[in-house]
């Protein structure tokens, strides 16, 4: 692996020449950049990952079966598990999606699923990302681009190939398929993650299409082909939020959704991965009860753990966590990207007393979770490395069965200060690799 650091910048000259680029909202202005990519990967190693699989697998399968439950018949409600207005007051669930029943009742086709590893070497799961993750065009490219950068790098070591996740993709895309083309459908050049549509689309046969390019007629959704015949279209892997998806539906202002899609998805003419209403099962507050689902639905302990977690919700956790506040870390169930996340030990003894009172004013609105020390791993850095805070993005598809790509996305922070490793945060990123022996 050390061979490769010499071939950093070169490496990242690539990345840039390709495009491989996220983008950033702030202040309503659109910033482009660079996802910094650091030569010396994770590794993962053969048996380490088997146990990761199994948890994984696991984990979404009882999810699955969670968006299932709750959008037909609420057993897991009614029998006490998890509270009732807990779920409905949730901004992740959709009424809209009441009783519908996706192609191949899959809900979750591709999960993100974050981890850390302690010190301990435990694995610990942080969020579960239902909607749209984003994130795997990243390790995708960066594998091709070491590869030709530095060939013998991948001839010394036993890795597992990670090219076919657009192999995967694309099975995932033809198996829930109601007949017609799959579309890999993008809100534009401007979005954040442009560079993975386009580079997902093309990898796995995909048409990227735009809102305008999709239109609904005879309860059928078509590509509109500007010569030529227009296509029925099976398969939509929309990365589009939900609340933007279809104007008729949802958000009426939306100009990036395609009018009547969502009639189109209820009469089962057309696959939506991932399903909408999956923001329920992502919810930060909802992650607390999935080792719960997971012995509800398989009858199984959770392999992979939580992270300590407390919901303000109830009293008892409310009370510990207004009186335990400056040693945990509280997250706003609905922001993501690393923001809404505030580390108790930060805050003065005054923004202590503030938050006190917004959490015991808003209780369903929060989170807290003891904060686990997780490991460092090395980043190139000047002429030397240092330790920086990595998390790792698991990708689980689900199709007929439920895989787990042997592969991942591994953020790290930038400011050693830091445990946020989110590109939206600064972040930056490396190759994970899986030992195949």
């Amino acid at each position: 692996m050390k061979e490769l650091v010499g071939h950093m910048e070169g490496i990242n000259r690539l990345m840039a020449r390709y495009g491989v680029k996220f983008g950033i909202y702030r202040n309503k202005e659109f910033h482009e950049q660079l996802f910094p990519f650091d030569p010396l990967a994770r590794v993962i190693t053969a048996e380490e990952f088997a146990y990761l699989e199994r948890g994984l697998v696991q984990r979404v399968d009882a999810l699955n079966a969670f968006l299932a439950d709750i959008y037909k018949d609420k057993k897991i409600v009614g029998d006490g598990v998890i509270p009732e207005d807990f779920i409905f007051s949730s901004k992740g669930y959709l009424p809209q999606c009441e009783g519908v029943t996706p192609p191949g009742n899959i809900y979750s086709h591709i999960s993100g699923i974050d981890l850390v590893q302690a010190r301990d070497k435990s694995w610990y799961i942080l969020e579960d990302n239902l909607r749209i993750p984003s994130g795997a065009s990243y390790p995708m490219i960066a594998r091709e681009l070491t590869r030709q950068a530095s060939p013998e790098t991948f001839t010394h070591n036993c890795l597992v190939d990670n090219r076919n996740y657009a192999d995967l993709l694309k099975e995932v895309m033809d198996r829930v398929s109601t007949g017609g083309i799959n579309v890999v459908l993008t809100p534009g050049r401007y979005n954040a993650a442009f560079f993975e549509h386009s580079y997902l689309a093309e990898r796995s046969g995909a048409v990227l299409a735009m809102p305008q390019d999709l239109y609904v007629e005879g309860n059928r959704l078509y590509y509109r082909q500007y010569q030529g015949t227009d296509q029925q279209v099976g398969t939509v892997y929309r990365r589009i939020s939900d609340e933007y998806l279809d104007p008729l539906c949802f958000e009426p202002e939306s100009l990036i959704g395609v009018p009547g899609i969502m009639d189109v998805y209820r009469s089962g003419h057309v696959a939506l991965v991932n399903a909408p209403g999956n923001g329920v099962a992502d919810d930060k507050g909802i992650y607390y009860f999935v080792p719960h689902m997971i012995r509800y639905y398989l009858g199984q302990e959770a392999i992979l753990k939580n992270a300590p977690t407390y919901l303000a919700f109830y009293e008892k956790d409310r009370r510990f966590i207004l009186e335990h506040l400056e040693r945990l870390v509280i997250k706003d169930v609905s922001e993501a990207g690393g923001y809404g996340v505030v580390f108790g030990r930060d805050l003065s003894r005054e923004k202590l007393e503030e938050l006190k009172g917004i959490i015991a004013g808003e209780p369903r609105r929060f989170i807290a979770q003891e904060v686990i020390d997780f490991i460092d791993l090395d980043i190139v850095d000047g002429g030397g490395t240092a330790p920086r805070k990595a998390d790792l993005r698991a990708f689980v598809l689900s199709s007929g069965t439920t895989r787990v790509w042997a592969s991942g996305l591994t953020r790290f922070s930038r400011n050693p200060d830091s445990f946020v490793v989110n590109s939206s945060q600064g972040g930056g990123f490396k190759d994970t690799w899986v030992l195949s022996q």
